[in-house]
């Protein structure tokens, strides 16, 4: 029945369990460290801007003008 004997597959009985088991903890890693991809965007957050930070952003882009940027700035502090 078998060419080899009974033992001939014993190597691949333990080396299929040996790489399912890496494949798991490379999975459970990656999830616990939000990257993974199952996670869909979780992970590590940007720091949230201050209102000054993002008010000069804007400005810096156009999408204010100065008259607008002084009474906002003003208005924040």
């Amino acid at each position: 029945m078998w060419m080899n004997g009974p033992w001939d597959w014993f190597p691949w009985m333990m080396i299929f369990p040996l790489i399912f088991l890496v494949c798991v903890i490379v999975m459970l890693v990656l999830v616990f460290r939000g990257s993974g991809p199952m996670c869909a965007g979780r992970g590590p957050h940007p720091k949230d801007d201050s209102a000054r930070e993002i008010l000069d952003r804007r400005y810096a882009r156009g999408e204010i003008n100065q008259e607008e940027y002084q009474r906002m700035r003003k208005e924040i502090q």
